[in-house]
């Protein structure tokens, strides 16, 4: 894969490394870019730090080694308001982040606290909740929707944040096989940088173009998603295995990408 111009980067993470209070390492000295529009899945082992790594693209963790700039901002104490909005994380549960009596109002929440109003503010969560196909609920107490209901409104909430970068944790987990096709639409047609975290290997094959397979703190391996999963022994050495049956290359020669 050709290097990503770094004009055009909507994230790069440089030499990062991050040892837990008890003395724990959990990266090692990541590197990689990712472009802006780009869909990227994170893979790897439990355990390999990809939860870490996602906490410092906006700013929870810091204090390791090693830089993470966001839109060409370095992630610091200085511009860590503007990278929170630019950076926007979808939790594997979305009633983490769905928490107010409507949907509407869970989704402006972010913008409302960050000074949008009236009109502006209104547009703004109509235009998030009709790029994830949910509209019609504006009204509706967050509780009484499906499970994947749930998940796209709280992917609105991120959304009407207008952010850099989408990243998303377990998108698919929980989803029936309908739930999981409708958001799979949704994010292809997003205009926004997407990083997946998953364990969902076919989902990171059907969205993801490309993937970073994160092991013992280490970025093991970046390239075309087809091409990692179809490597056998490095599939093994990271301990990610396909579904039974599920071949990678008759995959990609059958599937167009959206």
């Amino acid at each position: 894969m050709d290097p990503v111009s770094t004009t055009a980067a909507s994230l790069e993470v440089s030499g990062l490394a991050f040892a837990y209070p008890d003395g724990h390492q959990a990266l090692f000295g990541v590197d990689f870019t990712i472009g802006r529009g780009e869909r990227v899945a994170l893979l790897g082992p439990n355990g390999a730090g990809k939860t870490t790594l996602v906490l410092h693209l906006n700013g929870i963790l810091g204090g390791g080694a090693g830089a993470v700039t966001v839109a060409g901002l370095p992630v610091d104490k200085r511009h860590m308001a503007t990278v929170r909005q630019k950076v926007g994380i979808v939790f594997q549960d979305p009633d983490d982040q769905l928490f107010m009596p409507t949907v509407r109002e869970d989704v402006a929440f972010g913008p409302a606290a960050a000074g949008l109003k009236g009109a502006a503010l209104e547009e703004r969560v109509r235009h998030a909740l009709d790029r994830v196909g949910m509209g019609d609920f504006a009204d509706r107490p967050p509780h009484h929707l499906s499970f994947g209901q749930r998940r796209r409104v709280a992917v609105a909430t991120v959304l009407a944040m207008e952010p850099e970068i989408l990243v998303l944790d377990e998108p698919s987990s929980n989803l029936d096989p309908a739930s999981r096709r409708e958001l799979a639409d949704i994010l292809r047609s997003l205009d926004v940088t997407v990083l997946m975290v998953t364990h969902d290997l076919p989902y990171a094959l059907e969205l993801c173009p490309r993937s970073l397979i994160l092991s013992d703190g280490v970025i093991a391996a970046d390239g075309p998603t087809a091409d990692l999963l179809s490597d056998e022994e490095l599939m093994r050495a990271h301990r990610l295995e396909l579904p039974f049956g599920f071949d990678p290359r008759v995959t990609k020669l059958t599937k167009k990408d959206g």
